[in-house]
């Protein structure tokens, strides 16, 4: 329990710094904040584990969870516009 606690704090506080990164307003909730910054460090670990950086079932480091995030976040940006 108290890892899912501290994965959702993590991937909340990752997704707010995505947000900030990325520049124009993005209407996204505190929970879909959240959700984006737990999927970007998943994406980092999926990237990183395929690129041979970490070890398969490791967790990504800060860094590379925000720069996944961001990139959810300008892929997300991209579907929004088009629909």
């Amino acid at each position: 329990m108290i890892s899912l606690i501290g994965t959702i704090f993590v991937g909340l506080i990752v997704g707010l710094i995505a947000r900030a990164i990325k520049p124009g307003d993005d209407k996204l909730g505190w929970t879909m904040t959240a959700l984006l910054g737990i999927a970007g460090s998943f994406v980092a670990s999926y990237v990183g584990a395929a690129m041979g950086w970490y070890a398969p079932g490791a967790p990504a480091g800060w860094l590379a969870s925000i720069i996944g995030a961001v990139i959810l976040l300008v892929l997300y940006g991209l579907i929004k516009r088009k629909v």
